[in-house]
């Protein structure tokens, strides 16, 4: 049996995951990331973007719009 473990305790989110955990919307969210290719909340698994959730709370907490 696998247990999902919460979003809060992941290291890296998807894009969808993060979106719901962040509260932006996932199309708004894959701009911030295609704008944003090599910051260092972004890391990519093959093609799929992944993000750091540390790094992007640090990333909002700098930004003064999303």
């Amino acid at each position: 049996m696998s247990m999902e473990m919460p979003f809060w305790e992941k290291y890296t989110l998807t894009i969808r995951e993060a979106a719901e955990y962040f509260h932006i919307g996932e199309k708004r969210l894959r701009q911030i990331v295609d704008d944003n290719p090599s910051s260092d909340f972004v890391i990519m698994n093959g093609n799929r973007a992944m993000i750091k959730r540390k790094s992007f709370e640090r990333y909002i907490d700098e930004s003064e719009a999303i």
